[in-house]
């Protein structure tokens, strides 16, 4: 497990992030693993998502936290999601979510790294109000909320259920919202004025006491210190649906190897550019899909971190 000290910490303020990190200083945070890793030594993640009617949300997310590294990915999904998820992609380990029960999962790997991703493919139903809940309150290991999650803590409640866990000191939050939803966020946490990118990065992690990766052309990374860095490698070819899916798996998967959050979430979402850049050079920015960056992810590892 990697220090909970992230590397770039120099002081900042929102009106001044941090630049983004180049590749040496990406490369220095690769996940290699040990000659004597197993599946479990490299990390577990419990990916809950893919309502019935998003199942390829689950897809996407779990094909990507793969490919970014996790050795074990599970993933909990409605129950008519199951086949579809199953079919896509057989290494993946797949339940019904009414099995998802947090503190008897942290119970059972406590020898173990691992994170969770929450919230890709929900719709925002009362029992994922539930599953979110129950998550921020018992996982112990870092928790990532992304997708229609994000819009289930923003509300007071939700903002209280992060601020507890951040008490409790239990494991990091990562939230991972676009424009729409950090705006949502805001209007919960009743942020003030209008903020740009950085300053509502910022106001976000103070107010949610979590790390917030604000997704964009640009995207910002704040955690609640008041540290904001950039990561300005976007391209249009990721302007897709499903690309928010693929970057949520990537920096759980990241989190699952054991990086601190802010380095899984500069290094996730270089790769996630990366990638997309990569897809768009042979397919063009307008052919993109977001299974194409999935695909792409082999070369961004190569262009970023190099070879072993």
């Amino acid at each position: 497990m990697r220090s909970p000290t992230d590397s770039a910490s120099a002081p900042n303020t929102a009106s001044t992030p941090l630049p983004s990190r180049d590749n040496a200083a990406l490369a220095a945070l690769a996940p290699w693993p040990d000659p004597q890793a197993n599946k479990y030594t490299r990390g577990k993640l419990s990916l809950v998502a893919g309502a019935a009617a998003y199942p390829g949300a689950a897809c996407l997310a779990g094909a990507a936290a793969e490919r970014a590294g996790a050795g074990y990915t599970e993933v909990f999904c409605a129950g008519e999601s199951l086949l579809a998820v199953r079919s896509f992609r057989p290494s993946l380990v797949v339940h019904d979510w009414r099995e998802w029960h947090p503190a008897r999962q942290e119970a059972r790997c406590a020898d173990r790294t691992g994170a969770c991703v929450i919230g890709c493919g929900f719709d925002g139903d009362a029992r994922q109000r539930e599953l979110v809940a129950e998550t921020v309150r018992a996982a112990t290991g870092p928790v990532l909320i992304d997708g229609g999650a994000i819009g289930l803590m923003a509300d007071k409640a939700g903002q209280r259920l992060a601020r507890e866990r951040a008490e409790r000191g239990v494991g990091p939050l990562v939230l991972t919202p676009h424009g729409g939803e950090a705006a949502r966020l805001a209007r919960g946490a009743k942020l003030e004025g209008a903020l740009g990118g950085p300053e509502l990065a910022a106001g976000l992690a103070r107010a949610y006491r979590a790390l917030i990766v604000l997704k964009g052309p640009i995207t910002f990374i704040a955690d609640a210190e008041g540290i904001v860095e950039t990561m300005d490698r976007g391209t249009a070819a990721l302007a897709k649906a499903g690309t928010g899916d693929v970057l949520a798996g990537i920096i759980g998967a990241l989190l699952a190897q054991g990086l601190a959050p802010r380095d899984a979430a500069a290094l996730g979402c270089a790769l996630h550019a990366e990638a997309g850049r990569a897809a768009a050079q042979e397919l063009t920015e307008i052919c993109v899909s977001a299974e194409d960056v999935i695909a792409a992810l082999p070369q961004a590892v190569r262009a970023i971190v190099g070879a072993h």
